[in-house]
């Protein structure tokens, strides 16, 4: 929770970049340890991005963009301590909402995963795909090409049925494939330091005390409604892939604002503006551990990470997980209690010390960042070539997000490919190699037809978009400029521009 606020609070990094540059360490401990680890970093950047979201309007990560637009308001009218404290209550009520959710429906969904044979496996996995490549992202043409790029990259290596070398252009290094540590570190990790060095926006020194962050009763009675909301809906959204804290937050910032008495207080200090989204975006980042666990489908790119961490472990997420590896999930969902405790714990008598990291030069944090990564990729199989291949695809992370492609889908296809691959395989042979198997089957047939009319509606949406002056377009641009590491890190937000 700890090194999660801290990066939260760094503009640039998030925990994409972080979870990948501690994958090496998920080899040193037990599977359960590690992904209470990775999971801890997650829920805690969440509220880390807050921090400096309120206090210098400077989103430290993607999900906190919302929170900019009332948060700094209040800041701005003496009030960043409410503001703070509200958020990690928030959060933290959030998160507990999710975690009942989770020990709820998780079970029963389980059980009915353990009906699925291949065809639903197929389903499920390019359902996945399609949902955080299409709808998850601002272009889904060029998300759907870095998902085909991945899924092209996951068939390197031997065939999982015949045993032959593809794509391997006779070197033994990738007889077993690209090691999907390398992959991620270099995408993620290298990416992200060499395109953050480019950015020359810094910070702006805090000199004032950050007084009375408890809230006061007044401040608990405006936004007990929609902590409430939030933690119902950031749970729902989370859930499904694709959602993830940006969706969330959103989401809950507009159904605040619709649902207010008036409507222009938002965007000008409302605290509901900033308690709604915080507690969204934290719950949807605790449910999306629902799909991992039961079906074994990474919700957004950061689970795919921890996906990646749970097969280097041995131990592949899907219905079985509940019974042949108790003690991994259900000591998940308990290390979430705890967690939440230690957000609220860590968040609210230490937000100065926190701030004080924004200080820190860039390619201080770049250098180190940059050294860890290359002894950690080293250390995973004592293998130079490794280096290499994160050096390789450090390089072409800071390409991609030079020119707008996102290195999500990328990582998300390559991470799915060898299940989608092989579970088509059994269908095939299953079916004599007869396609309609996947049709003809209830639950296989019955996702991808959820599969056309996403798309189908997607594409409606759109053209009315692009007929209506392409209002929804403005607005994602608006706050893909505000979100660090995305395109434009560190760029301001102004709230009064924006309309959910």
């Amino acid at each position: 929770m700890l090194i999660g606020t801290v990066i939260g609070v760094l503009p640039g990094l998030g925990p994409t970049a972080t979870i990948a540059l501690l994958l090496p360490l998920t080899y040193e401990i037990e599977p359960a340890t590690a992904v209470i680890m990775l999971a801890g970093i997650y829920y805690g950047s969440m509220y880390g991005g807050t921090i400096t979201s309120v206090l210098l309007r400077l989103p430290g990560e993607a999900a906190s963009v919302v929170t900019v637009f009332d948060g700094h308001q209040m800041a701005m009218q003496g009030r960043a301590g409410p503001a703070l404290g509200i958020a990690a209550v928030g959060s933290f009520i959030g998160g507990t909402v999710s975690v009942i959710g989770l020990i709820l429906l998780a079970p029963p969904l389980a059980d009915l995963a353990v009906e699925f044979g291949p065809p639903e496996y197929v389903a499920l996995t390019a359902f996945g795909i399609l949902l955080v490549t299409y709808l998850g992202t601002k272009h889904p043409v060029k998300a759907l090409c870095m998902a085909a790029l991945g899924l092209l990259l996951a068939t390197i290596g031997q065939d999982a049925i015949t045993g032959t070398t593809r794509f391997t252009f006779d070197q033994v290094e990738l007889f077993d494939g690209l090691d999907f540590v390398a992959v991620a570190m270099g995408l993620f990790g290298v990416g992200e330091i060499l395109y953050n060095l480019e950015q020359t926006e810094k910070a702006e020194q805090i000199k004032t005390r950050i007084k009375n962050i408890w809230p006061s009763r007044r401040d608990f009675r405006d936004s007990s409604g929609a902590i409430g909301r939030g933690s119902v809906l950031g749970f729902v959204l989370g859930v499904l892939p694709g959602g993830g804290g940006v969706i969330s937050s959103l989401a809950s910032y507009a159904l605040e604002k619709r649902r207010a008495k008036d409507p222009t207080r938002f965007g000008k200090g409302a605290i509901e503006g900033v308690a709604g989204p915080e507690t969204a975006n934290n719950a949807s980042s605790t449910s999306a551990f629902v799909p991992l666990l039961t079906l074994g489908i990474p919700a957004n790119v950061v689970l795919a990470l921890i996906y990646g961490a749970l097969l280097i472990q041995g131990i592949t997420p899907g219905p079985q997980l509940i019974d042949q590896n108790p003690d991994i999930f259900w000591g998940v969902i308990a290390s979430m209690f705890i967690g939440n405790l230690m957000l609220l714990a860590l968040n609210v008598p230490l937000v100065g010390v926190f701030v004080q990291l924004l200080r820190v030069r860039a390619g201080i944090l770049a250098a180190f960042a940059l050294l860890i990564t290359m002894a950690g990729v080293f250390s995973v199989n004592n293998d130079p070539f490794d280096m290499w291949v994160v050096l390789v695809f450090g390089v072409v992370g800071w390409l991609m997000k030079k020119t707008g492609f996102e290195p999500g889908p990328l990582v998300l296809a390559f991470v799915l490919g060898s299940i989608l691959e092989r579970a088509f395989r059994q269908s095939m042979l299953l079916s004599g190699g007869e396609f309609d198997i996947f049709i003809t089957r209830p639950l296989s047939g019955t996702i991808f037809a959820l599969m056309a009319a996403v798309v189908i509606y997607s594409t409606v949406r759109g053209i009315r978009r692009q007929r209506r002056g392409r209002p929804a377009a403005l607005y994602a641009d608006q706050l893909e400029s505000a979100a660090p590491g995305q395109d434009t890190p560190g760029a301001r937000v102004r709230g009064d521009l924006v309309d959910p």
